[in-house]
């Protein structure tokens, strides 16, 4: 089975990116995630991540494209 990275907001992508890059938790530990994010400011990140739970374990394996990304791959052809 071809794994595809799952689209997210940029918000989104950013407030991952930012946490993933601290170093600061394994990312695989989604409450503390959460709670990084909100320390943060990235609420919209934590948002999204409380309400797309089964998502965000794919996009761990699978990886994470943002929304723009992806609309643009379309638009030359690609998946």
């Amino acid at each position: 089975m071809e794994k595809h990275p799952i689209p997210i907001p940029a918000a989104v992508y950013d407030g991952l990116e930012t946490v993933r890059r601290s170093g600061l938790t394994n990312m695989l530990d989604r409450p503390r995630v959460i709670e990084i994010a909100e320390l943060w400011g990235y609420d919209e990140t934590a948002a999204w991540l409380r309400e797309n739970r089964r998502l965000y374990a794919e996009g761990i394996f699978a990886g994470f494209v943002t929304d723009e990304k992806r609309s643009a791959r379309r638009a030359k052809g690609g998946a």
